[in-house]
């Protein structure tokens, strides 16, 4: 099986060498874990001891095992085993291996398509065989050859080992029987609560009081710009999320993330467990931790509209980007010192930037949508589930306020930059108003929303990054239109037909795009294409509970399998996901480069275009590319904190990807799972909709 990247106490031993150790002399399967395996990585560099390394990080089971070992044995046994290699005549031609297996790392459930990835520098031959724990050949199939582009990389031989009809529960690992390649080793049957992770992750993003670290920072957020105030006056902005590996905050992501974290309870409610309070503390309050995580953004955007008529939207700017820092020894000076007093951008809905660098910013419709859905999304959840009518109502008027202030200013508001050119480009708005009218009138009944979302539902469209090859940076955000699903059940036989078209015409793109690789991954490799990965699968989801269609379900597997490892480089796209397994450990992100802990459950920028990744600033590899076998001419990744572009974790990535991994996993068990009341929606035009407290059902969309 492959090997985890705890071999760094290994250092410069390359993964030839260790692969002609595996294949000469054997061993157990937990030393061939540690020392090498077909196609796995091998660090070159390592910065500090292999020992401090391991115990500063949270440890996989495989780590902790042999964490219990004295590792200077390990390391004796390695290198003698390479000193008889060397001996006995290993030549690198005879170390280096032919083939290379890419698997879901996490596994498959058991009705899956489950197809592996094989690839090579020559043909190959044979069969592949699949091996459960004691090595027993469970399942055995032929390489069909995949004829695919393979975006200019250096192997040009592709095989499909398509195993989609063993179903059996347990541990297994595919081999090849002529070259010897083997995968890593993963799981048929059910996922592990992920959500949990992702949610955790989430937690550390914090801002205010951060549990994860126990410290409380930035809460002098802020002073006011292009507000309806004298410019430097103070407003209390503290609370929300740091963006990514930076701490700078924005109402342009965490409205998103917000809408996005409330609608993973009510489609996925008996996924999630109750093991924090609102504060993140290990304390259970009767109240599902994803709700508890919703209302940290509830809780901010009530702070950014302290009027009707006024709406924030960013807190501080590229000034931040000083290096590493924790978040309570911000070095970062806006003119008050550092660690002091940032700016908090207020929402004219016309373009901005403190220097030569402007936003196109036209309203304040995305933002101001976006929130307003997540407020009424909110409303309806602490009136009918959590029984907190005072929170709900507050909720519900905010909603109300800030889709007037949309409806008022329609156009998109954009992030704003300060010393260089990088900035969230969203310029679309009405997918966000639709969501809001949408969600407004199951909350009010009034008919003037329902004929408002319809409205936007058509100016909108299919309109998505979908449709094309590039796009900017955040252009097309969020990365998929959920008012489409959220007006679904509301309309009549037509109107839903015109929704889900919207939605399957941006499906077949992306099935499209990606017959042209072997992955049959079809998004374009903008900078955050993980990102539209999870928005693809999420759609995919979404059309097949609109309209019980699974005829784009492989596909959607497809691209689920990427991020969990079938791709060039055989990692995970999420921190510490499988923890067995190949995942992002070198990251742009402040808590492991300080402190050296591996925060669990982040989703990584992801793979990024190769003309784009040589055109952005400031790009430096910090240690030789151990995935440089596995680049390609058209698409790069690396795990390095010097890659903030591939390699950076994204607080709104990781808070969409929550859904797709809660609608995998199984129930929680109900001893840790919150006792809250059921909420269900109507999905009859005709009635009159009275503060949606009505008991049926909809046809699958709102199915529990």
């Amino acid at each position: 099986m492959e090997c985890r990247p705890y071999r760094r106490g290994l250092a410069r031993a390359t993964r030839f060498q260790a692969f002609a150790v595996r294949e000469r002399f054997g061993g157990s399967r937990d030393e061939r874990t540690l020392l090498s395996c077909g196609g796995a990585r091998s660090r070159p560099v390592v910065k500090e001891s292999s020992r401090t390394k391991l115990e500063s990080f949270q440890l996989s089971e495989v780590a902790r095992t042999y964490q219990k070992r004295p590792e200077r044995i390990l390391l004796s046994r390695y290198y003698l085993l390479v000193a008889v290699c060397v001996l006995t005549g290993c030549s690198t031609s005879f170390a280096q291996t032919n083939a290379f297996i890419r698997v879901n790392q996490v596994g498959y459930l058991a009705p899956d398509t489950k197809i592996g990835i094989a690839f090579s520098k020559t043909p190959l031959g044979g069969e592949f065989v699949l091996k459960d724990t004691s090595n027993r050949v469970v399942f055995r199939g032929p390489l069909k050859s995949v004829p695919r582009q393979n975006w200019g990389g250096t192997f040009p031989y592709y095989y499909g080992l398509d195993f989609s009809t063993y179903q059996q529960p347990g541990r297994t690992v595919l081999h090849l029987e002529e070259s010897g390649a083997t995968s890593r080793e993963f799981s048929i049957g059910v996922y592990p609560p992920y959500q949990d992770d992702l949610l955790l992750f989430m937690r550390q993003q914090r801002c205010g009081y951060n549990p994860y670290l126990d410290m409380v920072c930035h809460m002098r957020d802020g002073r006011t710009v292009y507000a309806p105030v004298y410019d430097g006056s103070f407003m209390d902005a503290s609370g929300g999320w740091h963006d990514a590996g930076d701490q700078l905050k924005y109402l342009i992501t965490a409205s998103n993330a917000t809408a996005r974290m409330l609608l993973s309870f009510e489609l996925a409610r008996d996924k999630f467990k109750d093991s924090v309070d609102g504060l993140g503390r290990p304390l259970p309050n009767g109240i599902p931790d994803v709700l508890d995580e919703a209302k940290w953004g509830l809780d901010w955007i009530h702070k950014l509209h302290p009027a009707p008529d006024q709406l924030f939207h960013q807190v501080g700017d590229d000034r931040d980007h000083r290096g590493f820092k924790l978040p309570d020894q911000d070095i970062a000076d806006y003119g008050w010192g550092p660690n002091s007093y940032r700016p908090v951008y207020f929402a004219n809905g016309k373009p901005q930037g403190l220097r030569e660098w402007k936003s196109k910013a036209t309203g304040v419709a995305n933002i101001a949508g976006r929130s307003a859905a997540a407020m009424a999304i909110a409303y309806r959840i602490w009136k009918n589930d959590l029984r907190d009518s005072l929170f709900a109502q507050k909720s519900l008027k905010a909603a109300l306020e800030l889709y007037e202030l949309g409806k008022q200013f329609e156009g998109y508001q954009q992030g704003n930059s300060y010393g260089a050119p990088y900035r969230y480009n969203e310029d679309t708005w009405a997918d966000d108003m639709e969501w809001a009218a949408a969600e407004l009138f199951k909350a009010t009944g009034k008919r003037s929303y329902l004929a408002d979302a319809k409205r936007y539902a058509r100016i909108i469209g299919q309109a998505s990054w979908m449709e094309h090859d590039t796009a900017e940076h955040y252009q097309f955000y969020p990365f998929m239109n959920v008012g489409h699903f959220a007006l679904h059940p509301l309309v009549d036989k037509k109107t839903k037909a015109q929704l889900a078209g919207y939605y399957r015409d941006g499906i077949e793109n992306v099935i499209r795009r990606g017959r042209q690789n072997p992955y049959q991954v079809g998004v374009p490799f903008l900078w955050c294409s993980n990102n539209l990965v999870v928005a693809f699968i999420t759609q995919v989801l979404l059309y097949e509970r609109m309209t019980g269609d699974m005829r784009y379900h492989a596909a959607m597997l497809a691209h689920r399998d990427w991020l969990f490892g079938r791709n060039p480089w055989g990692t995970s796209m999420f921190t510490g996901i499988p923890e067995h397994g190949e995942f992002p450990e070198d990251v742009h992100l402040p808590i492991v480069q300080i402190l050296k802990k591996l925060v669990p459950g982040g989703l990584v920028d992801g793979p990024i275009a190769t003309r784009t990744y040589n055109s952005l600033r400031g790009l430096r590899l910090s240690q030789p590319d151990e995935f440089a076998e596995f680049q390609t001419a058209e698409i790069v990744y690396h795990d390095d904190v010097g890659d903030y572009s591939t390699n950076e974790p994204t607080m709104d990535g990781t808070a969409d990807a929550i859904l797709m991994m809660a609608l995998w996993s199984r129930s929680v068990d109900r001893r840790h799972a919150a006792n809250v009341q059921s909420a269900a929606f109507n999905d009859d035009e005709g009635s009159d909709y009275p503060v949606i407290e009505l008991q049926k059902i909809s046809s699958g969309v709102y199915r529990r």
